[in-house]
């Protein structure tokens, strides 16, 4: 078993480990710890299964554990109250108790279903996530956020739910594609840019290493991301203020996914452009210096995203979206925006102006 990095996230009796290393999805001995019941379900999706079910499966046979195995369609437009009924009946219907183990193989969207799944059921089940590509990775796997989208709003149903523990096997990015790679890729330069000035100097340097598919590098990016998710997490695990960082360009990004309609443009994709919109806003406020948004747009460029939303998207459109955002207070839109590079903060005191003319430029 070759474990690269093990990581904690205290959330004191909800505190679980980070695994980061190669060839982890079917080690017995790494999951049977965090197995509190003799029975589990898998669920997974259409891209994933075919390539890692058997290895979880035969680990779980290892274990002695009763288990069934779901398969969703892949695709954030199934990232809905439908998926998480299909994992609900398959539950009872497999009569699965209370301390049985639902298990998230697959990315960002199997991690947020399963997991909203495992906080409902009877009130609660034992969960645990292993994300496959970069951006689970990274993100979605870390933190305890699982819910689904709503037609008006993007994650607008969800709940906080801690898993058991995360696996993060980087021998899956062998067969991630790469436009999924860039995707997670948007993810980890937005630590560098709310967080850690020095780790987006590094990214600058190694990007190219990383765009090929370097596994030292993308192992050292996983755990630099997951190392800073941690430790905003742990000071503020519900968003109540901090945690709120995590999502910038994110306001902005929701807004084109729910626009565009969900799956046209990758999560990652929407990110990236919608973190360039809130550089932008920062700057017209005076914030920060345009060298930001250049170095930032240059970096983006090179992992192969989007540094610009959909030109069809109206001001208004963007506005109406933007308004169905958890961060919305009493009808004010609030905004991750930067200080500097490596601070970021949320703010609802901005310039409506400025805002329509980030918008609209």
């Amino acid at each position: 078993m070759n474990i690269i990095h093990k990581l904690g996230l205290d959330l004191g009796e909800r505190s679980y480990p980070i695994y980061i290393g190669s060839d982890l999805l079917g080690q017995a001995e790494l999951i049977r710890p965090h197995l509190h019941g003799s029975s589990a379900l898998i669920v997974s999706n259409t891209s994933v299964a075919p390539l890692y079910l058997a290895r979880v499966q035969q680990a779980l046979e290892a274990c002695d554990i009763r288990q069934d195995h779901l398969t969703l369609e892949d695709g954030e437009q199934f990232k809905t109250m439908a998926s998480i009924e299909s994992i609900i009946d398959l539950l009872l219907r497999q009569r699965h108790d209370r301390r049985c183990t639902v298990i998230a193989l697959g990315g960002g969207v199997v991690g947020d279903v399963a997991g909203f799944a495992a906080s409902i059921y009877q009130r609660g089940v034992n969960f645990i996530q292993m994300p496959t590509t970069l951006l689970s990775q990274v993100d979605s796997s870390v933190g305890g956020k699982t819910g689904v989208n709503h037609p008006l709003g993007k994650n607008m149903i969800g709940s906080f739910y801690q898993p058991q523990c995360v696996i993060a096997d980087i021998s899956s990015f062998a067969t991630l594609p790469a436009r999924e790679l860039s995707a997670g890729l948007a993810e980890v330069i937005k630590y560098g840019l709310i967080y850690d000035a020095e780790f987006f100097t590094w990214l600058e340097q190694n990007m190219d290493g990383l765009m090929a598919g370097d596994t030292d590098l993308l192992a050292q990016a996983v755990l630099v991301s997951c190392q800073i998710k941690a430790r905003v997490v742990e000071q503020d695990e519900r968003e109540a203020g901090l945690r709120a960082i995590l999502n910038l360009g994110h306001t902005f990004g929701h807004a084109i996914e729910t626009v565009m309609g969900y799956g046209n443009w990758l999560h990652g994709e929407a990110v990236a452009a919608g973190m360039v919109m809130a550089i932008d806003l920062s700057i017209r406020q005076g914030w920060i210096e345009d060298s930001v948004r250049q170095r930032s747009i240059a970096l983006l460029q090179r992992a192969a995203l989007p540094v610009e939303p959909p030109a069809e998207i109206s001001s208004e459109q963007f506005l109406d979206a933007m308004a169905v955002d958890k961060k919305a207070v009493d009808g004010k839109i609030k905004l991750v925006l930067l200080r500097k590079l490596g601070e970021a903060f949320v703010t609802g005191d901005y310039g409506h102006e400025l805002l329509l003319q980030t918008l609209s430029a």
